[in-house]
């Protein structure tokens, strides 16, 4: 596919994305600015490490913001990382260009005194769940990440799409993401030593990128596997190029993370519909309604996780159901054309304010 490059003269928003490595903040830019668009606002991402149907601006481009847009006071620039704040508050400041600064925060702590410096010199801020909007000192939005329905969904055959995996049993139950203590990886391998050996219809399924300084984590749950005799049900398929085909693969979807920022797999799952057991990291209590789409609890608390997922291997038709629940739940309130249409209206909010 071609690289969408945009013009300057046809951008009122730019979203700046200043790390080349891929992040949760660059899948969100991947997935909203195409969205956002399509929505009618004229946006474009400026950076590295973004796929060609993004729409892009060159970085010669940015000499073009000392015009206006045309019919605009400003053009907006949506940072969400710190580099980005502060690449606009020079642009705006310094170099007096017509720019307003969004920021959205992610962030699940106490800022430190830079960023929160940084973010009162926002124009408008949004924060990414209720927990992370705690966080913040400033009058923010709420604005909950959204899903994409079309490439998110179920499979039109469970039973077919796990049988195609060749793995053991009948059911999987999946945990995706970097494997990592962050991530509570070592939460659900625990889980799954305890619970496996008397569910034998059930394989659990890890996927995600292991970094070098991780190498030793994801060795030493790979050796406790072994140790239990589960190598062949507890199964690393490493970071895949699609892993959609993974949730419409899996019954029930674990998210154990010690803390996120937000954390989309949740979403993701139940998108697919698919049931999940979570931490209640990041914005998970704001995704899954326990009881109807999957279950919360204590961050950290593995032997809580372990006990929340024990019901799910018992009886996969809660998984099933629940699932079927889940997946109407993300259709009414996760749609990614809510989260963009949230953005844009916060903008529009923005260039109406008298100066």
């Amino acid at each position: 596919m071609a690289q969408k490059t945009a013009d300057m003269a046809d951008t009122d928003v730019i979203a700046p994305n200043f790390k080349r490595r891929l992040s949760g903040v660059t899948s969100t830019i991947v997935q909203l600015v195409p969205v956002q668009r399509r929505l009618g606002m004229g946006i474009a991402a400026l950076g590295a490490g973004l796929p060609d149907q993004v729409a892009q601006l060159p970085w010669k481009a940015i000499t073009g913001l000392a015009r206006r847009p045309e019919g605009r006071k400003f053009r907006i620039w949506h940072a969400r990382r710190n580099t980005e704040m502060l690449a606009g508050i020079m642009l705006r400041d310094v170099f007096h260009l017509p720019l307003r600064l969004v920021f959205t925060s992610a962030a699940q702590r106490h800022h430190k005194p830079f960023t929160k410096w940084l973010i009162t010199r926002m124009d408008r801020v949004a924060a990414t769940s209720s927990r992370s909007g705690s966080y913040l000192e400033v009058p923010h939005h709420v604005i909950l990440h959204g899903i994409d329905l079309e490439r998110f969904h179920p499979p039109d055959d469970k039973a077919r799409a796990f049988a195609e995996t060749g793995l053991p049993g009948r059911h999987a139950i999946g945990c995706f993401g970097r494997i990592r203590h962050q991530k509570g990886t070592d939460l659900f391998v625990d889980a799954m030593i305890t619970l496996l050996p008397d569910h034998p219809e059930w394989t659990a399924v890890i996927s995600g990128r292991v970094t070098a300084e991780h190498q030793g984590f994801a060795g030493d749950l790979k050796n406790r596997i072994a140790r239990a005799g589960l190598s062949e049900r507890i199964v690393f398929i490493g970071e895949v190029d699609d892993i959609r085909p993974w949730y419409r693969t899996i019954s029930l979807l674990v998210a154990p993370s010690r803390n996120e920022g937000f954390g989309l797999t949740p979403l993701e799952a139940m998108a697919s519909g698919v049931a999940a057991v979570t931490s209640d990291a990041g914005a998970y209590p704001d995704l899954v309604k326990t009881g109807q789409t999957g279950t919360t609890v204590t961050a950290g608390d593995g032997a809580a996780l372990t006990e929340a997922i024990r019901p799910y291997l018992a009886d996969p038709d809660l998984a099933r159901k629940q699932g079927k629940t889940a997946l109407a739940h993300a259709r009414a309130h996760f749609a990614i054309e809510r989260e963009a249409l949230a953005l844009n209206t916060l903008y529009e909010e923005l260039w109406a304010e008298k100066e």
